[in-house]
């Protein structure tokens, strides 16, 4: 065969081989194409050009807040809301239009919406309403097609099982305000609905509680449904707090509390710090801030003369009154101007520099010495003593015990209290410092102020054997133990401890003792204490002579009631403050309610107690709260938390 014939040949074959795929081909394309356009066409319609990739910010959940034993203080529970992403919607105001009309939507709601939507990324969801029932959550699902950028989620919002008795310690949480977003860029705080802490641990630990948001990528369609999601980083849980608070000992304080308008408590460990009630009453129910607080609540909050928002535990400043007699007894045995043996003859007043000072007792207590001052709170004890002691040196007693201070506790409201002295009387007020000064700051009155918090660290420091213990209300973060460190010691003399201990278990105790009414009966349990009483407002000469008690003045113009204890006697553990405010007595007010909290303490025994993780709501096997395996200070004082 010639050769130009062959070749020809070859390339026809070649020619048909190609063209033959070349059908082939486009019979597949044309097939595909005809399936695409006729029999698909609808679907790929929606999924058109319009379709984009949205970021999703995921939420994270926020961490649990529990008690020593894992009973949940601060959980989270689901709740319904709908939202809309701007972007998807060509006009925001017709679909908020079109949605009012198939559910209850305020104007306002609406205005705000607008108003944000203005300030937001397009792609971040805002919320419009939330709480929905399941009716109109079924009412919205239904009309989806006709509300574009409209979608409902399901969320979490902050619950507090203990309501108002644990409202000031674990705080609450709220919307996130234009000052939050102005000094915190993190991202999550723009989700919709998201609540960050505003008081109590809640703000204390917000940013670990908080968590991290995850991402996702996802595709939507041209009415905003998700077609798929296409990459996810999940979001990151807030951390668990645990507390040192026991929430039944936390409720029952609350309980025994409310028997008074205005009243606060505080029980500690004397050796760790661990806080195991701190209660104010009245409080609030930090359930309705999270929701949101109707007018008429906002009203009954604000109107109410407790101040129920006001955690008077750690900011609420009154005259220590006898319970700081404790403090001048400790500065006169320092200074060497009494001892055990020093008695002192009470006749009702004392005339110093021209004027008298009387004592509370009418007719006086007669020849006294320490232990039965403090017994029967006689007041000329203390005025004498305090006359060759001075100020300066009964102030830094004070300081030493924790009073005038800030205590560093994790709760904001906290007071500094305040002790006065000669240079802050000339700095602050600009004046001199006289011994009448001196005579009616002994015995807790004058300038002096301290908080419940401040009298409780006080009496902790002098049971313990004189060590600079300090009050914490956290436990663990996450597995993470925030506990106690070495207390150090404040160079008090044990002899002059024991005195002053002696003395407070003769108030409660002693055939004379102020408190006897309300000393503990079960074996073993006794307790110890001082009462006080602070002077609001002086009753004048005439209404002495018209025969006017305190009890019938106006309330507000009553004594305070005040009680500082603990218990047991031997190796004492718990430490109980109270503040009754206008309660007119300590031993009539104050010592009953540190009986039944000190009683309850013992009997619930916190300190010693392990946590049960079995009892905790979560199911997790979370690091209980065992005691140190060191001792805090010392070799035979082994605190735990």
């Amino acid at each position: 065969m010639h050769h130009d014939e062959y070749s020809e040949k070859i390339f026809t074959r070649r020619a048909f081989f190609i063209g033959s795929l070349q059908v082939i081909g486009l019979g597949i394309l044309g097939s595909r194409l005809a399936w695409l356009q006729i029999a698909q066409g609808k679907r790929y319609k929606t999924l058109s050009d319009k379709n984009r990739i949205n970021i999703k910010i995921l939420p994270p959940p926020r961490g649990q807040i529990v008690d020593r034993f894992g009973v949940p203080l601060a959980v989270n529970a689901q709740i319904y809301r709908v939202l809309i992403i701007s972007e998807q919607s060509d006009d925001i105001m017709a679909s908020l239009k079109a949605l009012q009309k198939i559910i209850d939507i305020d104007d306002k709601d609406i205005k705000r919406v607008i108003k944000q939507a203005s300030k937001t990324a397009k792609f971040i969801p805002i919320k419009i309403k939330e709480g929905l029932s399941w009716g109109e959550v079924a009412k919205v699902e239904v009309n989806l097609p006709d509300l574009p950028g409209i979608f409902i989620d399901v969320g979490d919002i902050r619950s507090y099982p203990y309501r108002d008795a644990t409202a000031h310690v674990v705080g609450y949480v709220r919307s996130v305000s234009k000052e939050d977003l102005e000094k915190d860029n993190d991202p999550v705080l723009r989700l919709p609905g998201f609540r960050v802490g505003k008081t109590g641990i809640e703000k204390f630990y917000d940013r670990a509680l908080r968590g991290r948001a995850g991402a996702a990528e996802v595709e939507v369609n041209v009415i905003g449904r998700e077609v798929r999601e296409l990459k996810r980083k999940n979001a990151l849980a807030g951390k668990r707090v645990t507390l040192t608070i026991d929430g039944e000992l936390q409720r029952y304080a609350m309980e025994v509390l409310s028997v008074h308008k205005s009243a606060s408590a505080v029980v500690m460990d004397a050796h760790s710090g661990a806080i195991y009630a701190m209660a104010s009453y009245p409080a609030f129910d930090p359930n309705m801030f999270v929701r949101g607080l109707s007018s008429e609540e906002w009203k009954e909050v604000t109107d109410n003369l407790g101040k129920p928002q006001t955690n008077k535990a750690v900011s609420g400043q009154y005259p220590p009154a006898s319970t700081f007699k404790m403090i001048t007894a400790l500065a006169g045995l320092k200074a060497g101007v009494i001892d055990k043996n020093t008695f002192v003859f009470c006749s009702e007043k004392y005339e110093f520099g021209g004027k008298s000072f009387h004592c509370w007792k009418k007719y006086g207590h007669g020849n006294v010495n320490l232990v039965k001052a403090l017994e029967q709170s006689c007041d000329i004890y203390f005025y004498k003593m305090a006359t060759k002691v001075g100020i300066d040196a009964i102030a830094d007693m004070a300081r030493r015990f924790g009073l005038g201070q800030k205590l560093g506790i994790e709760l904001s409201q906290e007071s500094a209290g305040l002790i006065p002295d000669v240079a802050w009387k000339k700095q602050v007020l600009g004046q001199k410092w006289y011994q009448g000064d001196t005579i009616i700051s002994s015995i807790g009155q004058g300038d002096v102020l301290a908080t419940p918090l401040q009298l409780a660290v006080m009496t902790a420091r002098m049971v313990n054997g004189g060590f600079a213990v300090k009050p914490w209300v956290t436990g663990y973060l996450g597995d993470k133990f925030l506990g106690h460190k070495k207390w150090e010691s404040l160079g008090i003399s044990k002899s002059h401890l024991k005195l002053v201990m002696q003395g407070m278990e003769a108030v409660v105790n002693g055939k004379n003792g102020t408190a006897r009414s309300s000393r503990i009966e079960r074996k073993g349990f006794e307790m110890a204490g001082k009462t006080g009483t602070s002077q609001v407002q002086r009753i004048t000469m005439e209404q002495r002579r018209q025969g006017i008690k305190n009890e019938d003045l106006p309330w507000k113009q009553r004594h305070h009631a005040l009680f500082v204890g603990y218990a047991p006697m031997k190796n004492p553990r718990y430490i109980c403050s109270v503040v009754v405010e206008h309660g007119i007595g300590g031993s009539r007010a104050a010592a009953p309610i540190a009986k039944l909290l000190l009683e309850k303490s013992q009997i619930r025994d916190p300190a010693r107690i392990q946590m049960q993780p079995e009892i905790a709501e979560s199911g997790t096997s979370f690091p209980v709260l065992w005691p140190p395996k060191k001792p805090i200070y010392g070799e035979n004082n082994q605190g735990d938390f």
